[in-house]
């Protein structure tokens, strides 16, 4: 799977640092972002979300919980505990 994007970038502000975005050889948006140096220290400092060109995405939060919508009016939430 190739990619393109940028890697690097700011949002420092709101508790996060891009550390890499873009789109990859199916037209599929993606974006890391890296936590770490927040001061909360979230459970996942390393967290992430995509967008599909089906519509569909995803999202895995910086509290471990996750969240996906299929883009056809389904989703499914996994909280921080897995539950």
């Amino acid at each position: 799977m190739s990619s393109s994007g940028n890697t690097g970038g700011g949002n420092s502000g709101k508790g996060y640092n891009v550390t890499s975005s873009g789109n990859n050889s199916q037209g599929n948006h993606y974006c890391h972002r890296d936590y770490s140096s927040s001061s909360s220290k979230p459970a996942n400092s390393n967290s992430y979300h995509y967008s599909n060109n089906n519509g569909s995405y995803y999202y895995s939060n910086p509290n471990g919980s996750t969240y996906y919508n299929n883009g056809q009016g389904g989703s499914k939430y996994t909280g921080p505990s897995g539950k």
